[in-house]
């Protein structure tokens, strides 16, 4: 197929001003999903009230099917995913984390569900701000994560999502992140392509043999034990491996049907080319960082960023050559991993993880802030910048994460 020229795909194009919750629904009724279900927590609660709209309003036909709880949603969409359903769910926080039970399983289960995690605090105390340990529960399992930072990488993402999820060689779980009300429920100008382009981008889901049918009867969850547990360990390993592939593939083509979206996938640059100093975060965060950036760069100052898009799989290759260049890196995470070497998130930790083998490893200084839905400030960010500045000057690695904006 030829390239269509930017401008024609653009006039294709709907302009809508939308939440990055309603923006993902936009993206469920354009991929036409057969079955979505529902429980209400805050914030992830915006996402399935604009679905249950598009149903009521004729514009998706989908089964709407509203359970007693979090766990019971998300084995509903489970097996109906296992028959060939295309299908939706999500949760916020502790929702999340009171499903756990079918979230570890889904992905030995080759289940390719997307699901929205609304990231949001963990209780006690109570709390509805954004923070990403809800999602980062499953980092470990086989579920593929990646976090969004605008309304229209909601409605993209959403897409590729289901894109690299359901190709036969992943056919894992992929859980997108939005941060809790800075995105779920924030509104901005996005553009929703027709439903053609989307037919050209988005095959129709088909689990082929692993189909569970009355004409192709497979066990589903068998007990296997020591026999062959290792064995499904290592394929889910693999599946992990082969998603690198095809995640890079869905951009190329999504750039190719959409004219747009970027050409690296893994992770947004900005201000990175010539920095001393690069700063790491992921999700909204990027606001207050960009435009501290801006400020700092009009001193002299050369700072850049590096928004983290994708967690698992996780970037390596690419991260280490974007970071080797820099004289430091400072790393913010809007969650904690208490006991950790050194007490720093989980961000921080996988970056030097990744750094480990590097030729270069700059100095890297690890903070924490905005957990609750707190601000990350743009005093926050310059100090953060001095902080860094100085490890670059010293040539060592500060031992201690730092809490940014706590009360004494």
């Amino acid at each position: 197929m030829a390239v269509e020229t930017k401008a024609a795909q653009a006039a294709e194009d709907k302009e809508l001003l939308i939440s990055g919750s309603e923006a993902v629904a936009e993206a469920l009724t354009l991929a036409d999903i057969d079955v979505v279900t529902a429980y209400p927590i805050r914030p992830y609660d915006t996402v399935m009230q604009a679905i249950a709209k598009k149903i009521s309003g004729g514009q998706l036909q989908a089964e709407y099917i509203v359970a007693e709880g979090e766990h019971s949603q998300f084995e509903i969409v489970k097996h109906a995913s296992m028959v060939n359903a295309r299908v939706f769910c999500g949760s916020s926080g502790v929702g999340w984390a009171y499903a756990m039970e079918c979230l570890v399983v889904t992905p030995s289960l080759r289940v390719p569900m997307v699901a929205l995690v609304g990231n949001r605090a963990l209780d006690d105390p109570g709390a509805f701000g954004v923070e990403h340990n809800d999602a980062l529960f499953v980092r470990d399992l086989g579920w593929m994560l990646c976090w969004i930072d605008t309304s229209q990488e909601a409605l993209d993402t959403t897409l590729i999502a289901y894109r690299v999820a359901e190709d036969r060689r992943v056919f894992l779980p992929l859980a997108i992140s939005a941060d809790g009300a800075f995105l779920t429920h924030s509104q901005a100008i996005t553009m929703v392509p027709p439903k053609e382009k989307v037919d050209r981008f988005l095959p129709r889901y088909d689990r082929g043999d692993l189909q569970l049918h009355p004409d192709n009867p497979i066990t589903v969850a068998p007990q296997v034990n020591e026999d062959w547990v290792i064995e499904i360990r290592r394929q889910t390993n693999e599946a992990m491996k082969r998603a690198t592939t095809v995640i890079e593939e869905a951009y190329t083509d999504f750039r190719r049907v959409f004219g747009r979206g970027p050409e690296n996938p893994w992770f947004e640059e900005y201000m990175t080319e010539d920095a001393d100093v690069i700063l790491i975060g992921m999700g909204t965060i990027s606001l207050p960082l960009k435009v501290a950036i801006r400020e700092m760069r009009a001193k002299g100052k050369k700072v850049g960023l590096v928004r983290l898009r994708w967690f698992r799989p996780f970037p390596t290759d690419r991260l280490v050559a974007a970071l080797s260049k820099a004289h430091a890196i400072g790393v913010i995470d809007r969650d904690y991993s208490f006991g950790s070497p050194f007490g720093s998130g989980v961000v921080a930790n996988e970056v030097r993880a990744a750094m480990y083998n590097a030729a270069t490893r700059p100095p890297l200084v690890s903070f924490t802030g905005g957990l609750g839905g707190r601000e990350v400030t743009l005093e926050d960010v310059h100090k953060v910048t001095e902080m860094c500045f100085a490890a670059a000057a010293s040539g060592k690695s500060d031992v201690q994460t730092h809490w940014l904006g706590v009360r004494e």
